[in-house]
């Protein structure tokens, strides 16, 4: 947690704020996040590689472009576990390194 914290800091924060609300209509909240919860694959998916497209989140369409931040596959795992399990998330599964290495673009 203590490290996926530090990476969200440095590369999520700022599209998806402090708090993990996102930016209404601009950037998808992670905070109580429904996406998250039901598409575990295409969330790993986004932090290895990128989104484009239009997704829906709580209820509310996002079509806003997320860069592939360059991030190794323990890094997108330990961001991965901080998001799911912080602001109102509750995965219980952890994410795992050999679970994002199997993520294919």
């Amino acid at each position: 947690m203590v490290r996926g914290a530090a990476i969200y800091d440095d590369f999520c924060m700022s599209c998806h704020m402090p708090d993990g609300k996102g930016v209404p209509e601009v950037y998808p909240p992670l905070a109580d996040s429904d996406y998250l919860m039901k598409k575990r694959e295409e969330s790993i998916k986004a932090v290895k590689y990128g989104l484009s497209g239009e997704i829906t989140v709580n209820g509310v369409k996002y079509n806003s472009a997320m860069a592939a931040l360059g991030l190794y596959d323990d890094e997108v795992a330990d961001v991965m576990n901080y998001i799911l399990n912080s602001w109102g998330n509750e995965d219980g599964k952890m994410v795992t390194v050999t679970e994002v290495s199997k993520i294919e673009p």
